[in-house]
This record gives C-alpha cells, structure tokens and sequence, in this order.
C-alpha cells in the first residue's frame, strides 16, 4: 500500500495552523514541527505584558488541537537547515524528516537593525517570554521605585521607553500609561504612580504610518490623553540599562521594550534562495519558493506583493489567507486539478487600540475611531480566539478591567536582577 503524500509543516503560528486546518480530510499526512508546544495568539500578547491577561487564556497547546487528527503528527523542534536535493528537513536534535511538500512558516523576530546588544535592556515582544518578561520589569520598577531614595534614581525607575509607533508599540503605550495613572496609585504610599513617564519614541514623522493621517493624528491625541509622551521624527541612537540616547539627547529610563523592527526566520537561507532587506524569502507569485515548487515559504518569513505592488503586510489575517490558499493548491495537485493560480491577499482591515475605551479602525472605505471602534475591535478578537474557554475567559477578564479599573494578571514570576540599588 503506497503511502499518503507526506506535508511537513514548520511554525505553528496562524498560516501554519490554517493551513492544517484545511488539509481536513485530504489524502495526506502531516508532520507538524514547532519550537514551542503551543499556539499564540499574537495579536493580544501585549495585553500579556501590561497585566489585563494571563498566558493561559491566548496560547493553546497545538498537540490538543489536533486531538482527533490521526493523520497529524505534532513535534517539539527546532529547524536547523533544509536539503531540498533529498526533500529532508533536519532538527537540532540531528533527527531528518523527509517530505513530499514543505511548507515554511516559521515567522519573524526582532530586529535592532545591527544593534543587536540592544536585546538584554530593550526586549521585543514576539514570545510568551517576552511578554512575561516585559510585565515583570514594568512591576518591578514601580516596587523598586517604592523603596528607592534617591530622587533621580526614582525618576528613572518611573520612566517607561517604548521604541516603535506601530500598532504593538502603540497598544503597549497606552496600557502603561493606564496602568500607571489610573490603576495603580491607590496602592503605592511613597511614590505616586500618576508622576510616572511613559515615553513613545518613533523615528518616523507620525505614529501609526500604515493607517491614514487622520486616524493617526486622533491616536497621537488619545495617547497624549492618557499621559503618554510621544516623540517622532528622532531615532533611537543607544540603549543601555541607565536609559535610551534619542537622537543626541540621553532619556534615564529603567524599562525600556523594542516595538520598532522585525527580522524573518532564516528560510531563504535554508532553502539557498532571494531574500529582502528583513531577511524575509522572496517567493513566487502561488508562494512556492524559486526553483523548488514542492516548497511553500508563508507568513512574516515570506515577501509576498499584492497586484498593485505594496508587501502583503505581516499580519495574522494575511498568513491564515495564505495557509488556506497553499491548502488548496495542495489539494488540486493531488486530485490532478489545475492549481489556484497566483495568490491575493484580501485586505480586511487595520486595527490599533489606544487604552482600554479607544480604537481605530481602518476598513478601506469605512474609518471608525473612539469607543464604537474598540468594541468592534474587541468582538474581532474575541472571535479569532481559539475554544469557547479562551472567548469567554478574554471577554470576562476585558469586562473587569473595563468596569473595575483592575488588571487581573498583575504577578511578577521568575526572578529578574535589581538593576538599580537602593
């Protein structure tokens, strides 16, 4: 009995999961390899970060996922190199998987474009560990701060620094400031959370850039209500553990976090093909990779252009369109039908919040701003969540928060060196 057509599927991020998902029923097999045991919710790992979740309720284990999928074999794994010769993907572990098609979606991380020293002091935030990370020192500075007596010392303690304007950097923003001015100050007796600084940096002229001037300029507005400090138009020059260099002016800042650059996984390297400046595969227009039409490169590691020439942006909704299209055209080679031809992303909307009551939205011809929008954002999100637990434990943690002013996660776990004595 011949063997079913072996797919072999690195990344459980959104592509790769969509992809599985719709391989339902087809006359495959599945290796599924991932680094981590579970799925990421990436979109909501800020709130991870600044206290209003727990880890629990936006990753999900991937192996329980395909519970009931005996064709789908999950692995905990680390890709280390590809020979498309023999159709062989090799682990760290020194373990070869063979394949029949490939599909790399192995995601991005961050880039400190060649200050790569910057990463102790300045976490991104791609990981559970980054976000637990991130939520740890935002905590600890503030208890640091209360028992600190030297005034500067105190100030920098009290001086929040995110890098990067975009949609992450922005959220991340505007939840400390929150957090700082309106959650915590009954709780502190010898300092006063509300004198807390969190600063904005984007080296850009305006936050935002990928969502309209209008809709940036009312973030801009919104952010600056909630206290927060938004500089634009300066770069960042240094990060130390002291504070951050902006342009020629030195900022003490004690927490720092990286929100401003993405560095693709190392797949055109593995598959020895073109890659642009972020390290992400130059692939095909049906995102196969050059040369090697068995091999699918999808997600953030992928450049993929739309018909009118603009990057398809590195977003979750994108990757699940690219998953579910690799999906067919796998399936239409193996059932001898002509293949989708060449994909096309079917944009569905920018999203940002601003806080915990404000949001905009972009939907093309339709723009939404304030509260209206951050339920809609809200009900977006709840949405894409996996399992009816995880809705309903994001959307009771959301309400709580909303109503009481209370962030239900706020546990500093792990341990994290005291960075300034007092």
């Amino acid at each position: 009995m011949q063997e079913k057509h072996h797919v072999v599927v690195v990344g459980g991020g959104f592509g790769g999961l969509q992809l599985v998902n719709d391989l339902k029923g087809a006359p495959v097999r599945v290796t599924l390899i991932d680094r981590r045991n579970h799925h990421l919710f990436q979109p909501l790992l800020y709130q991870v970060a600044t206290t209003i979740l727990a880890t629990s309720e936006i990753a999900w284990p991937i192996r329980n996922l395909y519970r009931d999928r005996p064709e789908v074999t999950t692995l905990l794994g680390e890709v280390m190199g590809v020979d498309t010769a023999i159709k062989t993907v090799t682990l760290t572990n020194g373990r070869a998987i063979a394949y029949d098609t490939l599909v790399l979606a192995t995601g991005a991380t961050h880039a400190y474009f060649g200050h790569d020293e910057w990463a102790p002091v300045a976490p991104g935030l791609k990981t559970l560990e980054d976000a637990t990370t991130i939520r740890r020192r935002v905590l600890l500075a503030f208890e640091q701060a209360e028992l600190e007596e030297d005034p500067a010392k105190r100030d920098a303690l009290l001086t929040f620094t995110v890098i990067g304007a975009g949609p992450t950097g922005v959220e991340l923003a505007g939840i400390i400031a929150e957090m700082a001015h309106r959650t915590l100050p009954d709780e502190f007796r010898r300092i006063d959370t509300r004198k807390a600084r969190v600063v904005l940096v984007e080296a850009g002229p305006r936050i935002l850039p990928a969502f309209t001037e209008a809709l940036s300029a009312y973030a801009h507005r919104e952010l600056e209500k909630l206290g927060v400090e938004v500089l634009t138009g300066t770069p960042v020059t240094d990060c130390t553990e002291a504070g951050v260099a902006i342009g020629d002016a030195f900022l003490p800042s004690c927490t720092l976090v990286w929100a401003a650059g993405v560095q693709a996984s190392p797949a055109a390297r593995w598959l020895g093909i073109e890659a642009d400046r972020a390290g992400r595969a130059l692939v095909e227009k049906d995102l196969t990779a050059p040369g090697h039409p068995e091999t699918f490169v999808i997600g953030d590691t992928a450049s993929v252009k739309q018909e009118d020439g603009k990057p398809v942006p590195g977003i979750a909704p994108a990757a699940k369109q690219q998953g579910a299209f690799v999906a067919r055209v796998i399936r239409a080679r193996l059932a001898g039908r002509p293949a989708p031809g060449a994909f096309r992303y079917r944009h569905q909307g920018s999203l940002a919040t601003i806080g915990k009551r404000a949001a905009i939205i972009d939907f093309g011809r339709v723009k939404l701003k304030g509260g209206l929008a951050w339920w809609i954002w809200g009900i977006a999100h709840i949405y894409f969540l996996i399992g009816t637990r995880s809705r309903f434990a994001v959307a009771w943690s959301w309400l709580w928060t909303y109503l009481s002013g209370q962030h239900s996660a706020r546990l500093i776990t792990q341990k994290e060196t005291m960075r300034v004595e007092g």
